[in-house]
């Protein structure tokens, strides 16, 4: 068996945790500490695969997969869009239930949870327009090959797709949604760092950012990133924060 399944006895068939790393925004630290966190918030049997163009320095525990490329007209921005590979056809030649993670995450609970919950869609519900039906595809469970259509469309009518929409999460949440499927996990297991985790206003001035009840992965979207959350640094001028040293606990020292 794979270094990278790990053993467990409470199901027979392994589950899949699978992530992207492409260019240098994330270090290759961001690969190894997801893995780590995961490993420590799994109790059943699981498969982890990385898919990259550069597997230097990842650990021998992450299995390692080509990174799909994205049919687009030659010159066309890929940006986030390229997480929408996933929904190939036999993708990764991976079975069974399969949870995406970005790769700045910050895990502080069990993820037993995110495999028990029924649907063949679920994703975090996007929060900075809570009255919005759009998720955050930080953290989305899917069924492989269910989904081939949403990215053969958009490949093939990618310009147009643009035009309607700002990014891949918000696409693929429309898409869903026309299936009936777009299901969302419980608000208080996957909160926004930013939005849940902050104090408002004044009271960011005189308290630190904390873990909510309940949480079990921390979203981090636009800024601040982890290393800036943990010394306090907002990324933004009119945002205040201090510093979150509890993040290292479970970013880095479980690493």
């Amino acid at each position: 068996m794979s270094d990278s399944i790990k053993q467990s006895k409470s199901i027979n068939q392994p589950i899949n945790i699978i992530c992207m790393k492409w260019g240098n925004k994330f270090p290759v630290e961001y690969v190894n500490r997801l893995y780590s966190m995961v490993s420590n918030n799994l109790d059943v049997e699981f498969r982890f695969v990385c898919f990259t163009e550069n597997s230097i320095g990842i650990r021998s525990e992450v299995e390692i997969q080509e990174l799909p490329e994205l049919e687009l007209p030659p010159g066309s921005p890929e940006r986030g869009w390229r997480k929408l590979t996933v929904f190939k056809k036999n993708f990764g030649g991976l079975s069974g239930p399969t949870l995406f993670l970005d790769l700045d995450v910050v895990i502080v609970g069990n993820l037993d949870v995110f495999f028990s919950q029924p649907g063949d869609f679920l994703i975090a519900h996007d929060k900075k327009n809570s009255k919005k039906r759009e998720g955050n595809s930080s953290v989305f469970r899917f069924k492989i090959g269910k989904y081939a259509h949403i990215l053969d469309y958009f490949e093939n009518n990618s310009a147009q797709v643009k035009n309607e929409v700002r990014h891949e999460q918000a696409y693929l949440s429309r898409e869903i949604y026309k299936l009936g499927e777009l299901n969302f996990w419980t608000d208080d297991w996957v909160p926004s760092f930013k939005y849940k985790c902050c104090p408002s206003w004044i009271k960011s001035w005189f308290v630190a950012p904390s873990i909510p009840k309940g949480a079990r992965v921390i979203l981090f979207h636009g800024l601040p990133n982890p290393p800036e959350a943990i010394k306090g640094h907002s990324g933004k001028w009119y945002r205040h924060i201090k510093p979150s040293p509890w993040i290292t606990n479970y970013w880095i020292n479980n690493a």
